[in-house]
């Protein structure tokens, strides 16, 4: 399996001849600005605000956030989004189609269904991810805080490849976080037990997915434990270094999955086949 981390912009992919994907997943910035930890308790020291401000208050997450271009994220997800299938599934079964998950803040989900469906990408769901706790204590006597994290999911027409195992698979989701094994790198970092299970989901066994924003790596070494190809992409040298040095470096595939994804993979596909028959004969 593939596992490649470039630091370069998504928009120079071209040179690194990466292949199309079944599944793109991106975690767009959320535009924060200096606020990025104003209802954190880290803009205190020790969490305090008795000791005063620490040097987290008024920064940013990321000096680039201002530089993001949600036109261009598009143009370059839709251009390396696998092509729809020109067949439908079978009865009763989804296609193959790709798509993409987009992690954002609440207030930017209609800006990505409105951007994506500018660029072809006609049908988006939403994603809600149900936290045991929130991050927003410092607003704790002013409002409801916010215990959750959003994504949306866009396809162009067919339904995307969906591997459900004959279970129902709801729009929300337990927040699944990460033990110790995995490191922290970024400050807004997905949980790899999380991606691990949207993954499952939406691609197959030897499927390309790729992150054009993929800060920490946790996108890629949650694909290539499945035994998926990944591909990223992440502009800021310190996240690049750490992650190939903590986050990616000798990943190997989980055995115990990949043969269990590879028995289900072999199976769906059986059955489409026996489907195909019984409609040819």
């Amino acid at each position: 399996m593939k596992c490649e981390l470039y630091n370069d912009h998504f928009e120079n992919a071209k040179s690194y001849q990466i292949p199309s994907a079944q599944l793109i997943i991106a975690d767009i910035p959320y535009n924060l600005g200096r606020k990025a930890y104003a209802s954190n308790p880290a803009w205190y020291k020790d969490g305090d605000n008795a000791n005063g401000e620490s040097e987290l208050a008024g920064k940013k997450f990321f000096d680039t956030d201002g530089d993001f271009k949600i036109n261009n994220f598009f143009d370059f997800c839709t251009r390396y989004l696998k092509k729809e299938p020109t067949k439908s599934g079978a009865c009763g079964k989804s296609s193959g189609a790709p798509a993409m998950i987009v992690f954002c803040a609440f207030e930017q989900m209609q800006m990505v269904i409105d951007e994506g469906h500018k660029h072809g990408l006609k049908h988006a769901y939403p994603l809600i991810f149900i936290k045991p706790s929130s991050a927003q204590a410092l607003k704790a006597n002013m409002k409801i805080l916010g215990g959750c994290e959003y994504a949306i999911v866009l396809y162009r027409d067919k339904l995307p490849k969906f591997n459900n195992n004959g279970k129902m698979i709801v729009n929300w989701f337990n927040w699944l976080t990460d033990g110790v094994e995995i490191p922290k790198i970024h400050p807004t970092q997905k949980p790899v037990r999380m991606l691990k299970r949207l993954i499952e989901i939406f691609t197959d066994y030897g499927d390309v997915v790729i992150d054009p924003c993929a800060g920490s790596g946790s996108t890629l070494r949650a694909a290539a434990e499945l035994g998926r190809n990944a591909y990223g992409f992440e502009i800021k040298k310190n996240f690049y270094r750490k992650s190939k040095a903590k986050m990616i470096a000798n990943i190997q595939p989980d055995i115990f999955t990949v043969m269990y994804e590879a028995q289900q993979q072999e199976r769906r596909q059986a059955f489409i086949n026996g489907q195909t028959s019984l409609l040819m004969g």
